[in-house]
């Protein structure tokens, strides 16, 4: 979860009717599937019955979503990723239990949509088990949250200086590439993003 632009409270929404519309969708009559893409993969603060690795298709991950609390501050923002439509995206799919979804959903609710800023969608994901219908936190481009294409330079600058009160930009989407690589997944537009940002942070270094 992040907050919107500094100061630009109009960009709030309320979280509660989401989540009870989404509840509403769900209908409580079988477990419930959540896609991880980037922190959820590495930090899912939530116990499940089953994990598969998955593959979204019309959607990708990106590095696009200002952070100015987790990752960032207000005067030094951060980055954390976005799932953007366009593209496809590797992730994992866990599976929770049916008697847990509430619970879990609201928790969810309160560490991703404290502010509303993602669009919360049912995606197929596709699984070598075959498809499933799962939860997954997008990003829509008309958010005032949503960077805009961003420039080397730029990132580099990030990645050298944004710290927020979870760590640096950089750490985070560090441990995003390792926790993809350790479930057998690939993402070589990250793995250039961070190898051509290590000459900042080695001049630089983390500030907070």
């Amino acid at each position: 979860m992040e907050n919107p632009p500094h100061n630009d409270l109009s960009a709030l929404r309320d979280p509660a009717p989401m989540l009870e519309r989404f509840l509403h969708q769900w209908g409580g009559r079988e477990d419930l599937w959540i896609f991880g893409y980037a922190s959820l993969i590495w930090r899912p603060d939530f116990d499940f019955a089953e994990l598969r690795r998955a593959r979204v298709h019309g959607w990708h991950r990106a590095l696009k979503m200002w952070s100015r609390i987790n990752r960032g501050t207000p005067e030094c923002p951060g980055l954390v990723f976005a799932l953007l439509s366009g593209g496809s995206c590797h992730g994992v799919v866990y599976r929770v239990p049916r008697h847990e979804v509430p619970d879990v959903v609201a928790r969810l609710w309160l560490r991703e949509m404290v502010t509303a800023v993602y669009d919360p969608r049912s995606l197929r994901c596709n699984t070598d088990k075959g498809p499933v219908q799962a939860l997954a936190f997008t990003l829509s481009r008309r958010s005032p949250s949503f960077t805009g294409e961003l420039s080397e330079t730029r990132y580099r600058q990030i990645f050298s200086s944004a710290c927020g009160c979870y760590g640096t930009t950089h750490d985070y989407a560090r441990q995003t590439l390792e926790s993809l690589h350790r479930h057998g997944i690939s993402d070589p537009r990250l793995a250039r993003l961070l190898k051509l940002s290590q000459a900042g942070i080695a001049s630089d270094g983390p500030q907070a």
